[in-house]
């Protein structure tokens, strides 16, 4: 599945779409983390994320840097490392992380993501400028499953030090992981702290991204492993699939049938970990770490990467997560949307062969058989009825 999720960054990451990026204030990471530069010369200094970004300063090698925050950008192969990652300095400038050394990771950015319009809707929206952001992050408890816990500690059997029901908000700082939680906004083995140093799981939680808390991780009591993800069989994945593949199309118009088949294809029918762990069915990455309003958050994963010579790396790359199926197909409709690359598909919005034709030719996977593949799926399921229009 991985190696359609790859065309999100392409071979030049596309780093913002439609509306403009916002990124936080400087002051929210007003710690920083200091790093050192490994290169054999100098280290070019950018305004923005990418090597075709303009220079705005140098580095020599072993100087060290106050780092703030880390953003997706152009892969860089580095002296250190191969990565998307660049690294905001002090300064609000950039340099690509394949050549610096931290002693600690670096979180990241805040930013905002477009979103598309309604199919109607013309074009366009302002973003405006937040205010300084707070040392935590305000998430909300979401629970179906009645009042939630708030531990001493990320682990079920760590004591309780009280309860909070379902809409009341919580001050997140960072996160660490812990006792895997199947809860009512996601299955994860997230636990968040919060700013009086007590921990609620992340499966109840609906919150903007944190980072990683710094220092020595809690310490783990003896507990059982997981219990296998339940699987679907394919008729239910495809009656699952089917109300959030027309609500995409009713309000992006990408065709049911290929959305649903595009799902089949690249999450392996849901059994794989970005759609099982986290509900994303289609591999689409948080760009700088943003994460749209269909979205609930990112989840990083070490991926592998192979070069147009064939030479393959391992890699870091942050995934959207959701909190249910629908949201994630419809995500897809709207990360088609608002990519321009894609536009002359959306004049074939009734005929589903001709629209993931235009969307493969426009550059969506690498593999030469991808849309004979998705058709067969299509004509095999006859997942052509669901297409709403009919």
């Amino acid at each position: 599945m991985r190696q359609y999720a790859r065309r999100f960054a392409g071979p030049l990451l596309v780093f913002a779409v439609g509306a403009g990026l916002v990124t936080a204030p400087a002051a929210a990471y007003a710690a920083g983390v200091t790093a050192t530069v490994d290169v054999r010369s100098t280290l070019k200094v950018r305004s923005a994320p990418s090597l075709a970004a303009k220079v705005v300063g140098s580095l020599r090698d072993n100087q060290r840097v106050t780092a703030l925050c880390s953003v997706t950008g152009q892969k860089v192969r580095g002296s250190v490392r191969t990565t998307t990652q660049w690294d905001k300095l002090s300064n609000g400038k950039y340099v690509t992380h394949a050549y610096v050394r931290t002693s600690t990771s670096l979180p990241c950015c805040a930013t905002k993501s477009p979103q598309a319009q309604a199919v109607k809707a013309k074009p366009g929206t302002t973003v405006k400028k937040p205010a300084a952001a707070a040392k935590h992050k305000v998430g909300t408890v979401k629970s179906s499953d009645g009042k939630v816990n708030i531990r001493t500690g990320p682990w079920t059997s760590s004591p309780v030090k009280r309860a909070v029901a379902s809409g009341v908000k919580v001050n997140g700082v960072c996160y660490v992981q812990g006792t895997r939680i199947v809860g009512t906004v996601r299955t994860t083995t997230q636990w968040n702290r919060l700013s009086d140093g007590t921990y609620i799981s992340h499966a109840y939680v609906v919150t903007p991204a944190l980072s990683v808390c710094p220092g020595a991780p809690v310490s783990k009591p003896a507990t059982p492993a997981p219990a296998p993800a339940a699987t679907l069989t394919p008729e239910q994945f495809i009656r699952a699939a089917v109300p959030g593949a027309q609500q995409g199309w009713r309000e992006y118009g990408v065709p049911a049938s290929v959305t649903i088949a595009q799902a089949i294809l690249e999450s392996g029918w849901g059994r794989s970990s970005l759609s099982t762990v986290d509900r994303n069915y289609f591999g689409i990455k948080c760009q700088n770490g943003k994460y749209g309003t269909l979205a609930n958050g990112c989840h990083n994963y070490v991926t592998q990467e192979c070069t147009k010579a064939g030479s393959c790396f391992s890699t870091t790359a942050s995934f959207r997560t959701y909190a249910t199926m629908a949201h994630s197909f419809r995500d897809h409709g709207n990360f088609l949307r608002v990519n321009s690359r894609y536009a002359g598909a959306f004049n074939y919005t009734k005929q589903a062969n001709s629209f993931i034709w235009k969307v493969w030719k426009a550059g969506y996977a690498t593999d030469p058989n991808y849309y004979t593949k998705i058709t067969t799926l299509m004509a095999q399921r006859n997942l052509y009825q669901y297409d709403v229009w009919k």
